[in-house]
């Protein structure tokens, strides 16, 4: 059995611009797209990829680090008129009902960040958790969570305590009210259809319900849409269809986002919630909103880097990682995988990113640990010195020692920049698998007591997504997102391969990856890489030890994904690079 644990599901989109086509003139429901193409990429949904799918246009393409169908949703947005937003929103909205809102929820998380070419300015959204306002002791909030085992995987408390206030439907409607251009029904069309028609289990599905069989089981309502009615779990080929759903996002579709904050999903929300002992209460979802704010921006090489700034915790650690690369001289070395000390070089600085801020600021007070400090090049170069001299607690283990989410960006041919972030910070559905008409509600709080107790209640909790937009003099030339419990290290490499190495696309997805390391028993650092990705001279000249990983095990051996395209500024051709792995797929046109 494969559990796949989807922390941050990816995609990115770029298209072309076009007018405003009549409300009529719009239907993106896949029943409309041109014959055999539905049931091509509802086939392609149970295939997992070896390299990564790529792509070329001049007009638009996207690109998904999972559920090809949802990159090809997006696509039919950018071909009926819409922009970049309505395509990655499109995409975005489609692939949750794809993952039956296992890893991905529309009561979880976004972030966004949106060049618009026109002025030349850079947004960024939150839209990630709030905590409960009448949560005053989260110390207490039961649950926890390991990736050791299976069971400990599943968690160790349902609690309504354990659920946050989540952003990604409010962020929908809030990127599309000040960006999009379709209007804003037909974004929920493809979503819509296939809840309501069926889908078929793919055998990452059937891993999900077999894994969490006892959890869905426990609530009427959740145990009504995942179970079927001789108590046994939908298995592969079944099909699969969320009627409940299909209606609540009519519901949206027509009434705005004020129907899941402020209306009659609302109230069942909270009630259920209460029922399990939560505190959330309907003003704490009457009062969410996002939050629009300036980038943080950082210039790496020839590029500029756009990426999320506080409370998003992921857009620091991300420009930051750029510059240590860059104060070790790494663009100058050989590239990773054929070189040991490029490859202990990239271990070292992504060991930074794995630190908690506090954890650097304590170790060196006389480094300015604020955000906009973490941009420059003079800190990224005092830090390297002490990582260098061996200043970090963390210690990689010698040979010889003992021994779920989303992701989405646009860019299209005006040179407007979607890239977003979606999640529901847990794993598939979480152990409380409360279910509000087809909406799941994850239990993110049964593993972050600390963070939230280091808050004030109702406060934005961090999250770690790191997305973001390259320029280079001036030009929009790639937006990328990463995703999975190892993203801050393959965004590492990925983008250093574009800017140090002058990598494609696709040749950065393509390349042998780092995955997030381990800590054994003595408290040492153990390096982990996909089986077979790199050469073994490599790998032993490193003097760290490192384990290999299965692709059936890749998920618990914390991989990362990434996911690009790229615009020449002069040409306009389009290159868009998907996963390596699993069901991803790109396409163009």
């Amino acid at each position: 059995m494969r559990i796949r644990l989807l922390a941050l599901p990816l995609m990115l989109v770029l298209g072309a611009p076009a007018c405003r086509p009549a409300a009529t003139a719009v239907d993106l429901s896949p029943s409309q797209w041109p014959a055999g193409e539905y049931d091509q990429f509802i086939r392609a949904q149970g295939v997992d990829r070896t390299s990564a799918g790529a792509a070329s246009g001049s007009n638009g393409a996207v690109t998904v680090a999972y559920n090809g169908l949802a990159a090809r949703a997006g696509l039919e947005a950018l071909k009926q008129g819409g922009n970049a937003i309505d395509a990655a929103m499109t995409a975005a909205v489609t692939q949750v009902a794809l993952t039956a809102g296992a890893p991905i929820s529309y009561f979880g998380i976004m972030s966004l960040v949106y060049y618009e070419a026109s002025s030349g300015k850079v947004y960024t959204m939150n839209a990630e958790w709030n905590t409960v306002r009448g949560e005053t002791s989260p110390g207490t909030i039961p649950g926890s969570l390991n990736m050791s085992s299976l069971e400990g995987l599943r968690g160790t408390a349902a609690s309504g305590r354990t659920a946050l206030v989540g952003g990604f439907m409010k962020g929908v409607g809030a990127a599309h009210d000040r960006f999009g251009r379709l209007p804003f029904a037909h974004l929920f069309e493809p979503a819509i259809e296939i809840a309501e028609g069926g889908m078929p289990v793919t055998s990452h599905l059937a891993d999900k319900f077999e894994f969490r069989h006892e959890d869905l089981s426990r609530l009427p309502e959740t145990r009504a849409l995942f179970i079927k009615d001789d108590g046994s779990d939908y298995v592969t080929g079944d099909t699969f269809t969320q009627p409940a759903l299909a209606e609540t996002l009519r519901a949206v579709a027509l009434q705005g986002t004020d129907y899941m904050y402020k209306g009659p999903w609302a109230k069942k929300l909270v009630a259920a919630i209460a029922a399990d002992g939560g505190k959330m209460t309907e003003a704490d979802l009457a009062s969410y909103d996002v939050i629009w704010d300036e980038p943080l921006v950082a210039k790496v090489g020839d590029y500029e880097i756009y990426t999320n700034r506080p409370p998003n915790a992921g857009g620091p650690s991300l420009i930051e990682a750029q510059l240590l690369a860059e104060a070790a001289g790494l663009a100058g070395d050989a590239a990773p995988s054929q070189s040991a000390a490029t490859l202990r070089k990239l271990l070292d600085i992504s060991m930074v990113g794995l630190l908690p801020p506090a954890t650097i600021a304590q170790l060196f007070p006389d480094l300015d640990p604020s955000a906009d400090a973490r941009l420059t090049p003079s800190r990224a170069a005092a830090l390297w010195k002490r990582i260098e001299a061996g200043g970090l607690p963390m210690r990689w283990k010698s040979p010889s020692s003992p021994g779920h989410s989303d992701d989405v960006v646009a860019i299209d041919s005006d040179g407007n920049i979607a890239a977003i972030t979606q999640s529901i910070n847990c794993v598939d559905w979480g152990r409380t698998a409360i279910n509000i008409d087809g909406i799941s509600i994850g239990d993110p709080a049964s593993f972050q007591q600390a963070a939230i107790a280091a808050l004030p209640p109702g406060s934005r909790l961090p999250a770690p997504t790191e997305t973001g937009i390259l320029l280079k003099d001036g030009t929009a030339v790639l937006g990328f997102a990463s995703m999975g419990s190892g993203l801050h290290i393959r965004t590492l490499q990925a983008l250093l391969g574009v800017i140090g190495f002058g990598m494609t696309v696709e040749e950065a997805v393509n390349a042998p990856d780092l995955l997030m390391p381990t800590v054994d028993s003595a408290g040492q650092w153990v390096a982990r890489v996909p089986e077979g990705r790199f050469e073994k001279s490599v790998l032993d000249a490193i003097g760290y030890a490192y384990q290999e990983i299965p692709a059936s095990r890749m998920r618990f051996g914390g991989e990362g994904l990434w996911v690009g395209i790229s615009r020449d500024p002069v040409t306009g051709l389009l290159r868009a690079a998907s996963h390596n792995r699993n069901n991803s797929a790109a396409v163009a046109w």
